[in-house]
């Protein structure tokens, strides 16, 4: 179903983006009156399924007044490429602050988060609206990852912990640091995981938790999963913000990213660095430029020179 965002003033505070929401169920190849009919015979065990994109639940945080300029984009661009992944697309009201305050960030965390659970899928993605997500990329890295395991896999936006105070009985403190992803550059848990951290992350409980600490959303997750389930985030280059010199990346690399971004760095635009086949007042983002150098069959590229 295509996915199509409101131009009223009903427009939604928070975009998710569900690829596959309709979970996969294996069926026998013998029905139940076959098997009886055959009694030396009985049903074969169904083989674990290989991981596909349809089920990866990705969720964009987005809001109202980046509709336009933000989503359209990525409808254009990489959603465009999950028509046969996307069964079903929800624009979430979150009733949640338009600021870019903690608890407005955190608000709408819990609402993807709450929505991953409500769902079947296997993983959940989180990125933001100014983020390329390259489909094919990120499937291949959450194929390589232990699957059996808790996984939360991201770019930590530091090269060392984060340190805060956590409360504790009879007006004390501790000391804790943890390693958290960047939301920014979005990031990835599975199920096995996710579902252990419902008693800290689930409904109100998450703006909750992010508000004893007194950290935003991404440092939350990371809080969440490192000190009070005891797991790790494992690193990956794979995933960019706009907070970092996106054009030190060369344009064979761009094809291996899961996340890339656009926007502005210590006073600069920050833009990955492509030659076409869109100029950069047409394409300042870049992301049409790379989306037809990912997908060069889409039907508004350019026929590019050299293929």
């Amino acid at each position: 179903m295509p996915c199509r965002l409101p131009r009223g003033p009903a427009a939604a505070l928070l975009a998710l983006l569900c690829l596959g929401l309709l979970s996969v169920r294996f069926h026998s190849s013998l029905s139940p009156r076959g098997a009886q009919e055959h009694p030396g015979l009985s049903a074969p065990s169904p083989q674990p399924r290989g991981l596909q994109l349809q089920d990866v639940f990705i969720a964009v945080k987005t809001t109202r007044a980046f509709h336009r300029s933000r989503l359209d984009l990525l409808l254009d661009t990489w959603v465009s490429r999950t028509k046969q992944q996307v069964t079903r697309s929800h624009l979430v009201v979150t009733n949640c602050s338009a600021e870019h305050s903690h608890l407005a960030l955190s608000c709408k965390m819990a609402a993807e988060f709450d929505a991953f659970l409500a769902s079947r899928l296997r993983w959940f993605c989180h990125v933001d609206d100014d983020n390329y997500v390259n489909p094919r990329a990120l499937l291949q890295l959450l194929k390589a990852l232990p699957q059996g395991r808790d996984v939360y896999v991201g770019k930590p936006s530091l090269n060392r912990p984060i340190h805060t105070s956590e409360p504790q009985p009879h007006n004390r403190t501790r000391l804790v640091q943890f390693w958290f992803a960047t939301g920014g550059a979005g990031f990835c848990i599975n199920r096995k995981l996710a579902s252990k951290m419902a008693p800290w992350a689930s409904g109100s409980r998450f703006v909750d938790t992010s508000a004893l600490i007194r950290l935003p959303d991404d440092c939350t997750v990371g809080y969440i999963i490192e000190c009070k389930l005891g797991g790790r985030l494992q690193p990956s280059p794979l995933f960019h913000s706009h907070l970092e010199t996106l054009q030190l990346l060369g344009a064979a690399q761009l094809l291996e990213q899961v996340t890339l971004s656009y926007g502005v760095f210590e006073g600069k635009v920050n833009v990955i660095k492509l030659p076409g086949p869109f100029s950069p007042e047409e394409d300042p983002s870049r992301f049409r430029s790379l989306h037809c150098l990912l997908y060069p069959d889409t039907p508004w590229c350019p026929q590019l020179a050299a293929r």
